[in-house]
């Protein structure tokens, strides 16, 4: 089996004297190492032509953003299994063990994640993926190990090989033969949850997505905007809202869509009351930008043969803010 680990830079030569070395430490044996480089400003290309020769080099013309930047590139790397990977991770020995085992053994799994810690505090889940993700009755994110800002301190809990909904971008194994028959990722999200909408489609194909606890990397996160970035913040809501207009099924449609406006309505207020205007105004913009982009993305919904259930029918919302049930294993 042919493992392509693809780091996407963008002005990251720091993170990449920092994170390579683990990388080909512990990966060289099982895959090849791939820098697609995003239209960088800095000296990422030299300093990886001279330091790390054997990582091969693919070039985009221009800054596409996650979607698009691995959609080129993946236009011009052959391998059976890909690795999208942040360069801001750090890898541990024989991770890619289980995860290339696992592929040879399970032809229907197209997707698979390692556990995620968070390099500053290698006890704790990482806000990215953690262990691995799911979607609530309204289209919210969370993970076992994180949901919402509260973050699981790992104690084996989830050292498991499980079936879960979504796998975190920052570190996206998944089949380059599904990847290109699904289209690759779809470019108008730029970034952030551009990989949710991948799953979702894949689910909606009739793949499996998998977590893999007996792989274990750390993600440092937020190295390209940070958690506190009000664009962030305007990322997150828009593409969330457009994952529903995509994906969700008919008959919970409109119910899914009016509820998660008003739900977003109130996150609004509640950043106003925390003192966080400019994040208000970027739910603002998000909805601006959701109408605006509504009926190009409606379209969209009709490429898809399937439209399955999708979640459990829990609210996370409910379950975090009123409940107080913070940690995965608590929700019912």
């Amino acid at each position: 089996m042919k493992i392509a680990i693809v780091i996407l830079n963008w002005n990251g030569k720091k993170l990449l004297e920092q994170f390579l070395p683990s990388v080909i430490n512990f990966s060289s044996n099982q895959a090849t190492v791939y820098l697609a480089d995003n239209a960088s400003s800095d000296n990422s290309i030299a300093y990886v032509k001279k330091y790390f020769p054997t990582i091969k080099i693919v070039q985009n013309k221009l800054n596409g953003g996650y979607a698009k930047g691995y959609n080129e590139a993946l236009k011009y790397i052959k391998a059976d299994v890909y690795c999208l990977m942040n360069s801001d991770i750090e890898v541990t020995k024989n991770w890619l063990i289980p995860i290339i085992k696992l592929f040879k053994n399970e032809y229907d799994t197209a997707i698979i994640q390692p556990k995620l810690l968070d390099y500053k505090n290698k006890k704790k889940f990482e806000y990215a993926g953690a262990a691995g993700g799911f979607i609530d009755l309204f289209g919210y994110p969370y993970c076992r190990g994180r949901i919402f800002n509260f973050l699981e301190t790992d104690n084996g809990q989830f050292n498991d090989t499980s079936e879960i909904f979504w796998a975190s971008g920052a570190c996206f194994f998944i089949r380059s033969k599904i990847f290109h028959e699904l289209g690759g990722f779809d470019e108008d999200y730029f970034a952030h949850q551009e990989e949710i909408d991948f799953c979702w489609r894949s689910i909606n194909e009739g793949y499996k997505i998998k977590y893999v606890g007996a792989s274990t990397v750390y993600h440092v996160g937020g190295a390209t905007l940070q958690e506190t970035n009000p664009h962030k913040t305007f990322l997150n809501f828009r593409n969330s809202l457009l994952n529903i207009v995509k994906n969700v099924p008919n008959r919970w449609f409109l119910f899914v869509i009016i509820s998660r406006l008003i739900l977003d309505g109130i996150s609004g207020i509640k950043f106003i009351i925390e003192m966080k205007p400019m994040h208000s105004l970027a739910i603002i913009k998000a909805h601006v930008s959701f109408y605006r982009n509504f009926m190009r993305f409606f379209k969209k919904r009709r490429n898809l043969k399937k439209k399955l259930n999708y979640y459990s029918h829990i609210s996370i919302v409910w379950q975090y803010f009123i409940l107080r049930r913070k940690k995965y294993n608590t929700l019912k």
